[in-house]
């Protein structure tokens, strides 16, 4: 089951977004606290948006920086027990507090233009008049390139077995093989065709760019 046109299937919990939990619990960080580590300060507060089981703040937190997690899934969160967490979608939140630096990571920010641009608003609610939103996206060429096609990682085989293109739209199913189970994702992404008016939607500015494919950067909050 899933919302907005996501879904998963599989054995376990399936979060709303389609992720199957088990999964997402097993999958490996593939550097992402050692880019989110040098773009901020040292011991900087953190928050991130859509956390899921907490892989990438619980990193973050072994690194000296004080986080916190959001996620709309108690699931997930039952993974994260070990980590200060809030259970609400990324859209209802507030805190009432504010943070060194937020994460808006796991391509959230190609989901669909409405969602984009109401996540966008709560990294703005929730970042400190002189912090920085740190992004990922889906690297540029990534939609003209992606096709289907396997890779390992941690013990699971990871088949994107369909991709479908539709304007700026990129429909994407996945099967994940492990321990002799088959999980399912179907999710999109969103081609950015301009992040720094969606930004200042939100009341923030694009910042620096931190890797050369594209995938992070950061974002300002404005005056």
């Amino acid at each position: 089951m899933g919302t907005n046109g996501y879904w998963g299937a599989g054995r376990g919990p399936i979060a709303p977004d389609g992720c199957p939990v088990e999964v997402y619990a097993r999958l490996p960080l593939m550097g992402e606290p050692e880019v989110v580590h040098a773009a901020i300060p040292a011991g900087a507060s953190v928050l991130e948006l859509g956390c899921g089981t907490g892989r990438l703040i619980r990193a973050l937190a072994r690194l000296g920086h004080p986080v916190h997690g959001v996620d709309e899934s108690p699931e997930m969160l039952a993974h994260a027990v070990d980590l200060p967490t809030t259970l609400s979608s990324i859209e209802a939140v507030d805190l009432g507090r504010t943070f060194d630096a937020v994460l808006l990571a796991s391509t959230l920010v190609n989901g669909p233009p409405g969602l984009r641009h109401r996540f966008l608003a709560a990294c703005r609610r929730h970042v400190a008049p002189h912090g920085v939103v740190v992004l990922q996206q889906s690297a540029p060429a990534w939609f003209g390139s992606v096709a289907p096609g396997e890779r390992e990682e941690a013990g699971i085989r990871r088949v994107l077995r369909s991709v479908r293109r539709s304007g700026d739209r990129v429909e994407v199913v996945v099967d994940y093989h492990a321990d002799g189970q088959t999980w399912t994702h179907a999710f999109d992404r969103w081609r950015l065709h301009d992040l720094d008016r969606d930004l200042a939607a939100a009341g923030l500015r694009a910042d620096r760019r931190l890797t050369d494919d594209g995938v992070w950067s950061t974002a300002v909050p404005l005056p």
